[in-house]
C-alpha cells in the first residue's frame, strides 16, 4: 500500500483543505496520494487504498460533490475485498443526532464493501477543534507508517 486515493466530500472547502494537508503529510511519509473531489466509481475501483475525508451536511447527508458518487457506490457495490481504508468525518456536534452522519455512513459502507479498516472512524468535532488539521495530521502519522 504505497498509493492512497483521497476521496473528499466538501461544501465550504474545509474538507478540501484538510485533504490537501493530508496529501502533503502522506507524501512526506513516502506515499503517492491523489485527491478526488469529483470522484467516479472507476476512481474508487482503481484505488489501492481508500481514504475518505468528508464533512456532513443537512440532516447527516453527504456533501453535494460526493452525493451521487456514494449513491453510485451503493448501487454498484464494487467490493473492496480487503483493500485498506480509513475515514475522517468533519462535523459539528451541535447538529445532534445527525452529527458526523456522512462520515459514519461512509465508514459503514466501506465495511459493507469488505474493506480492511486501518483505524476506527476519525471524527473531528468543530465544536471542540478550531483547526481540523491539528487533529487529523497526528492521526495520519498513527495510521500510515512511513514506506
Amino acid at each position: 500500500m504505497s498509493e492512497v486515493s483521497i476521496f473528499v466530500g466538501t461544501v465550504y472547502g474545509n474538507s478540501q483543505s484538510v485533504a490537501e494537508s493530508v496529501q502533503q503529510k502522506l507524501s512526506s511519509l513516502g506515499y503517492s496520494a491523489e485527491i478526488y473531489d469529483d470522484p467516479s466509481v472507476d476512481d474508487f475501483k482503481k484505488a489501492e487504498s481508500v481514504l475518505i475525508i468528508t464533512s456532513t451536511t443537512g440532516q447527516g447527508e453527504y456533501p453535494p460533490n460526493v452525493e451521487f458518487f456514494f449513491a453510485d457506490i451503493k448501487e454498484q457495490m464494487p467490493m473492496l475485498n480487503g483493500k485498506p481504508f480509513a475515514v475522517v468525518g468533519l462535523a459539528d456536534s451541535s447538529y445532534g443526532d445527525t452529527f458526523a452522519g456522512a462520515g459514519k455512513q461512509a465508514y459503514e459502507l466501506m465495511l459493507e464493501l469488505q474493506g480492511n479498516p486501518l483505524a476506527d472512524l476519525k471524527i473531528v468535532d468543530a465544536m471542540e477543534t478550531y483547526d481540523a488539521e491539528e487533529d487529523v495530521l497526528p492521526w495520519i502519522d498513527e495510521v500510515y507508517k512511513p514506506v
